[in-house]
């Protein structure tokens, strides 16, 4: 679990550099990981969506070019980082906790986390909090990196832990929020460790997908279409 005001101000500092920073960091890949959301989300064909930690708007931008009929609301608790969803042509957007979400139960189709439950305070909770503004049969969707299993774990782990943040700190100047960006990543679940969590928070089927041999995962847990 993370601490929400170091997170907060961690965002804050970085927000002006963050788009290109991932993109730099990941060499392109994240937008590739985005596309591949936009398009399970489009499948679904959904009314209302809400993209939850937002950010710089990249995920729901994404989402928005695949489905141009749904109405997509992004919410994020740093407020920073909102300006340059706007910038994207995000007009929905508030700032919210994902803890304590400002929506009646059942308001959205589908909900969307990219690179952003890792961070939030209380996974579970968050977890639940999501659940609780789906509507019946309604589909979470979380984008989030992983660690590699196998001969690139080691490797991987050094980018991680050493390159990554000296990169990150060059472009940015804030070399303490990579670090903890890094570190964030491997205390995080994945796997069959978040489909345990997406079914223990009351989601009834949960599926997990490796991306990009294991850096990134994407996961998605579906409401019951009864709580009966």
């Amino acid at each position: 679990m993370q601490d929400p005001v170091f997170v907060q101000r961690a965002f804050s500092r970085i927000a002006d550099r963050y788009v290109l920073t991932n993109h730099v960091l990941s060499m392109g890949t994240d937008v590739l990981w985005r596309k591949k959301v936009a398009r399970m989300v489009a499948g679904r064909k959904p009314e209302r969506l809400l993209d939850l930690a937002t950010g710089s708007g990249d995920l729901a931008a994404e989402i928005a070019k695949k489905c141009p009929d749904t109405e997509i609301i992004g919410a994020d608790f740093c407020q920073p980082m909102l300006k340059y969803a706007r910038q994207r042509g995000l007009a929905d957007l508030i700032v919210a906790d994902a803890l304590q979400l400002p929506f009646g139960g059942g308001t959205f189709d589908v909900v969307t986390v990219a690179f952003g439950l890792r961070n939030m305070a209380d996974w579970p909770a968050a977890v639940s909090e999501m659940r609780r503004v789906l509507k019946p049969g309604g589909v979470l969707v979380i984008l989030d990196f992983s660690l590699p299993k196998g001969i690139l774990g080691a490797p991987y782990g050094f980018y991680l832990n050493q390159v990554l943040p000296r990169v990150a700190g060059l472009l940015t100047g804030q070399r303490d929020a990579y670090e903890y960006l890094s570190k964030s990543v491997g205390a995080f679940p994945s796997g069959e460790n978040m489909e345990s969590l997406l079914k223990e928070c009351g989601f009834g089927k949960a599926t997990s997908e490796a991306l990009s041999f294991g850096i990134a995962s994407v996961y998605a847990g579906e409401h019951p279409a009864s709580d009966s």
